[in-house]
């Protein structure tokens, strides 16, 4: 191992499953409405908050995307690369996202096995959810609980480096020295944002710092998809019974009883980061009315001030109100939005948001307005896998399709994905799948980490409803995207070469999923061995082309000359 001190904190990023390169699994088209792929090699934002707020304390933090290393490089061994290390003080692992399950708990594992005086920290809203089970585990030794947990992280590094006492740090699960779990109240919950930074220059300091720039990139490709993203809240005020952040989810998970905000004027100043590095798009998700309209606006015409060049992708939950878009155009040289609709189907609609929300008349009212504007882009999602939502229905969803294609403006696309792998842990639905027709097949954390590793997306999907069992649901996927691929081709929304290469790919996915079914749904190491590089190929880019949702790249994505400054700036402490 190498000698010399460590970081004070080693952020370390999991594939969603740790082996995958060895395994045969036909993942399914479960991350083609994301710039990651199946792997999931995309870090939380929440990295670069931990990242900017130590930073600011003057500790040391590296962060290391071993999901992408895995991805990018078969050959790159994870133990190899650790022992190689000087020993961190602590190490970080996300387990944000259920679909890490499987990834994080191995790599906390071979941590252990490394490192075993180094204290393993895991965090993230799944890891919220089954904190009790995971301090069970061996190579766990702490869990943060909530969405904000920047100055916990910090309390807890200074009480290891000190050795002082453990209990007063809020939302930490712990084991005492007899190993009895404790679990501290959840007591930090911040009414504000505006306490952490998003600072990318950290990140070019980084990479001078440790020569290493291919363990920071945030997920494969991104050197030609360069998107970012600045977070303006946490907590929502939507009930959308899937999701496992909604309303009621985070007053139970996260304790927040409404959405939080970051302010217009640090949010415009993350955004300027960006800028000064990237020409790529940023995206501010999470629909900026949610904090009324007054603070939507604010945003909108301090980054008008700020004379931002990127493209500014927003998301809308709701029909804005009377002007709003074109407010945007006013103070945006560049920007694009989205929004789900969820389903053509209002019922569908109502049983998955809670509320009767807008109806297809509004929406489509909508749409040829904002189309009236300047607006470079406008992507409709749809999802299957809703309350309610039969076989017919989501082929009608397709269809209804067609008919926004008919508005006639190649700006607008529509999509539509599978929801999946997993219903979120602590949605409305996890906590009583009863009530809304739904069947789960893992409740615990072990139990969806077994999901995991099945042999195909069927036997994955952590749930079935009263209205369609898993292979259903996986039925109605191939053919509302084989319907979906025609209709883009006869709406010219893609090319004849991308809609024979989409149709080849759904086609050799069914072919696969037949030959699962040959073998019982279990592959022994032969079969799976031949099956390999086909099931891994087919598992992408299978609902869609996945290069539809990314954005034109320019002759040169990035500002050198900033990037080198800024790694400078920070490397001097600015």
């Amino acid at each position: 191992m190498k000698a010399g001190a460590g970081p004070d904190l080693l952020l370390l990023h999991a594939p969603s499953v740790y082996d995958f390169r060895r395994q045969s699994i036909l993942y399914g088209p479960v991350s083609d409405m994301v710039p990651s792929s199946t792997v999931f090699e995309m870090y939380p934002i929440g990295f670069l908050t931990m990242l900017s707020y130590l930073h600011e304390r003057g500790m040391q933090v590296r962060i290391v995307n071993l999901a992408l290393r895995m991805m990018n490089d078969g050959q790159f061994d994870v133990r190899q690369f650790l022992s190689a290390q000087a020993p961190p003080r602590a190490v970080g692992i996300d387990l944000h996202w259920l679909p890490h399950a499987h990834g994080a708990l191995e790599v906390a594992r071979i941590v252990k096995e490394i490192y075993p005086r180094v204290p393993v920290i895991l965090g993230g809203l799944s890891a919220t959810y089954f904190h009790r089970e995971l301090i069970g585990c061996p190579h766990v030794d702490f869990v943060l609980r909530g969405d904000s947990t920047e100055p916990p992280l910090h309390e807890l590094l200074i009480s290891l480096r000190d050795g002082k006492s453990l209990h007063d740090i809020p939302n930490l699960t712990w084991k005492d020295r007899r190993g009895v779990t404790r679990i501290n109240p959840h007591s930090f919950v911040p009414d504000s944002l505006d306490y952490v930074d998003v600072r990318p220059e950290l990140l070019m300091e980084m990479v001078l710092r440790y020569r290493d720039v291919r363990s920071v990139l945030p997920f494969n490709g991104w050197w030609r998809n360069p998107i970012t993203m600045v977070l303006p809240l946490k907590g929502c005020a939507y009930e959308c019974v899937t999701c496992g952040s909604s309303h009621t989810t985070c007053m139970h998970l996260t304790r927040r009883s409404r959405p939080v905000f970051r302010s217009p004027q640090k949010l415009v100043a993350n955004v300027l980061g960006i800028s000064r590095i990237s020409r790529g798009p940023i995206v501010i998700p999470g629909d900026l009315l949610q904090g009324g309209e007054t603070y939507a606006l604010a945003i909108l015409r301090e980054l008008r001030d700020a004379a931002v060049t990127n493209e500014i992708v927003l998301e809308l939950f709701d029909l804005p109100p009377p002007g709003y878009l074109q407010e945007i155009d006013r103070c945006l040289k560049s920007w694009s939005f989205e929004i789900s609709p969820e389903s053509h189907d209002h019922a569908v609609r109502i049983a998955q948001e809670g509320e009767p929300g807008y109806d297809n008349a509004a929406l489509e009212a909508f749409l040829k307005d904002a189309l009236t504007t300047g607006c470079h882009r406008i992507d409709v999602f749809f999802m299957i896998g809703l309350p309610r939502q039969t076989y017919d229905s989501v082929l009608e969803t397709v269809d209804y399709c067609g008919r926004l294609f008919e508005l006639g403006d190649h700006r607008l696309n529509c999509f539509i994905s599978p929801m999946g792998p997993f219903v979120d842990p602590g949605s409305r639905i996890f906590q009583d799948p009863d009530r809304f027709g739904y069947r789960l097949f893992a409740r615990t954390l072990e139990e969806h980490r077994r999901l995991l590793v099945q042999p195909g997306w069927e036997q994955i999907l952590n749930y079935e409803t009263r209205w369609m069992s898993r292979e259903l649901l996986v039925d109605a996927t191939y053919d509302a995207a084989q319907r979906l691929n025609s209709l883009k081709l006869r709406y010219g929304r893609i090319s004849r070469h991308q809609a024979r290469q989409v149709f080849d790919r759904i086609e050799a996915a069914r072919a696969l999923r037949a030959r699962l079914r040959e073998h019982g749904n279990s592959l022994d190491s032969e079969a799976a061995t031949a099956l390999r590089g086909e099931i891994n190929r087919f598992s992408v880019s299978t609902v869609c082309d996945k290069s539809e949702l990314t954005w034109p790249r320019r002759a040169v994505n990035f500002h050198p000359l900033g990037m080198l400054r800024a790694a400078l700036r920070a490397a001097r402490g600015g």
